[in-house]
């Protein structure tokens, strides 16, 4: 068994991936092709927006939309300390400070009533002096295992304050917060195409979603070097932050099944879920919520992480924990000023989740030996 199977999806759509790979090949043109454009007007119609600009990956869909706010040296950004380094790091690389604030116990996402409480009297964890909180300068939620976070209560909070609010969709897209799409829910929408996401490339690959013409512009630009309205002609600083014609050709074919994979994923999840309620601590998906279970993550209510890791690899059933260490207790986050104990929630969450095998063609039989090893 395979912790995530992408084989029975390639068999599917095998030849319209061969075909498309085909026409980039004939055509020649691996960088910005066609199906790159073609590609960002689909995504946009889907998720809702003006605009959608593919880029590199989903890391620099962050820092390209970080860049495009002007991000610099002196400013903070609050975020959660429990996801993939990503999401601080891009705040980091551009001189400014991440905030972390705590996650919710349900959700695993941050939480807003600690976002606010922490703006009460904003703390540099560092220096000990409290921040001037223009400057702070927004607010980057994480969708974490592809259920949105509550975007309305977080819009709220960025409102008042005058900040923007980035959100980071890399495991979300496909999911819905209150009848709108993952990718629409901030100012700007960013997700990933790493091959594990819900909609994956056979690479790197990332799209940024706006509807503000000023920002989509900048961030155009951004991705091409900074590029004005010529080649050699760049107003700004950038980055080769571009979508590889061949990737977009690949996701074109993924993205035509798509919609499916969103409807087989949560009945995959409901199996589990209804298995395995008693015994373990579910994310929750609150009404109006739909989440595109990019891993499906479980916390034990007895027994320790370890005993059911044992029994799992003893069945040989594949695991992963998301996040065995919370972002301010890494090293690379040291200078930021954070101890253990500073973020409980999140702490605990590192110390006892771990994820199951999931895909959205996950057959019955191998859902049933896994739900019937942990119910012995």
């Amino acid at each position: 068994m395979q912790f995530i199977d992408l084989g029975k999806q390639q068999e599917l759509i095998r030849n319209k991936i061969e075909n498309n790979i085909k026409k980039v090949l004939d055509h020649g043109k691996y960088i910005m092709g066609p199906e790159v454009r073609e590609l960002e007007e689909e995504l946009a119609e889907y998720v809702g927006v003006k605009y959608a600009i593919g880029c590199s990956s989903g890391t620099d869909a962050l820092i390209m939309s970080l860049m495009a706010y002007g991000v610099k040296e002196g400013d903070y950004i609050i975020t959660t300390p429990f996801t993939f380094i990503a999401t601080a790091e891009v705040i980091s690389l551009l001189g400014a400070r991440p905030i972390f604030v705590d996650i919710d116990q349900n959700t695993y996402n941050i939480d807003p009533d600690k976002i606010k409480e922490f703006l009460k009297d904003p703390i540099d964890p560092a220096t000990k002096n409290t921040i001037e909180t223009d400057r702070i300068k927004g607010i980057i939620p994480v969708d974490i295992f592809g259920l949105p976070a509550d975007y309305d209560r977080i819009d709220k909070i960025a409102k008042k304050y005058n900040m923007f609010v980035i959100e980071d969709a890399a495991q979300s897209f496909g999911a819905e917060y209150k009848g709108r799409k993952a990718g629409l829910l901030g100012d700007i929408g960013c997700t990933s195409f790493f091959p594990a996401k819900p909609l994956g490339c056979y690479g790197d690959g990332g799209m940024i979603f706006t509807n503000n013409e000023d920002i989509a512009g900048k961030i155009s630009s951004i991705r091409v070097h900074g590029k004005g309205s010529f080649k050699y002609d760049n107003i700004r600083i950038g980055l080769n932050g571009r979508l590889d014609t061949i990737q977009a050709a690949i996701l074109l074919a993924k993205f035509d099944i798509f919609p499916e994979e969103v409807g087989l994923r949560q009945k995959v999840a409901e199996r589990y879920n209804e298995a395995l309620k008693d015994k373990f601590y579910l994310q929750d998906v609150l009404e109006g919520y739909i989440s595109a279970w990019a891993q499906y993550s479980i916390r034990p209510k007895e027994n320790n992480r370890d005993y059911y890791l044992r029994v799992l690899k003893d069945n040989d059933i594949p695991t992963a924990i998301y996040y065995p260490k919370s972002l301010h207790l890494q090293e690379a986050f040291e200078p930021l000023g954070y101890e253990k104990g500073d973020f409980p929630v999140s702490e605990e969450c590192s110390e006892s989740i771990f994820s199951l095998p999931f895909w959205p063609y996950m057959g019955k039989k191998d859902q049933k030996f896994i739900i019937e090893v942990y119910c012995l």
